[in-house]
């Protein structure tokens, strides 16, 4: 069994993705929401997006995952904010879930702060990844 993944531990960024967070981050007011996402980003290893390996959860992916213990798997695409609204199959990335799923591969866990108390994710699958299938004007 995989170690989980704490807050420490470097994640896979595309450098695409990273540009695009940081100027919504610049743009947004400072909440701990931001601020986690922040050092998200501060962590993480950026790779051009012709090199993510196609396991990592990147922006505008579909990923299957659960929430731990004892939670049922579900499917989300995470999403930057303005795209949240709508379908409740959309995730965004500034949600705690969302900021925990950022970068993480297939097998990783990693427990989150949420309002209810800490809750740990599971990747189970990258069901679709832009950067896999080349669509990077998203």
């Amino acid at each position: 069994m995989q170690q989980p993944i704490t807050p420490t531990t470097p994640i896979i960024l595309s450098s695409l993705d990273v540009e695009r967070l940081e100027r919504l981050l610049d743009a947004v007011p400072a909440t701990p929401a931001a601020a986690a996402l922040r050092a998200e980003l501060d962590r993480a290893e950026v790779r051009e997006p012709h090199d993510m390996p196609p396991d990592v959860v990147t922006m505008n992916a579909t990923v299957r995952f659960a929430v731990e213990p004892g939670g049922e798997p579900m499917q989300r695409t995470l999403v930057y904010p303005r795209d949240a609204d709508g379908p409740a199959e959309r995730l965004s990335v500034l949600a705690p879930v969302g900021s925990a799923l950022l970068g993480l591969r297939v097998g990783q866990r990693m427990t989150w702060p949420a309002p209810s108390g800490p809750v740990t994710v599971r990747i189970d699958e990258v069901v679709y990844q832009p950067e896999r299938e080349g669509a990077l004007h998203r």
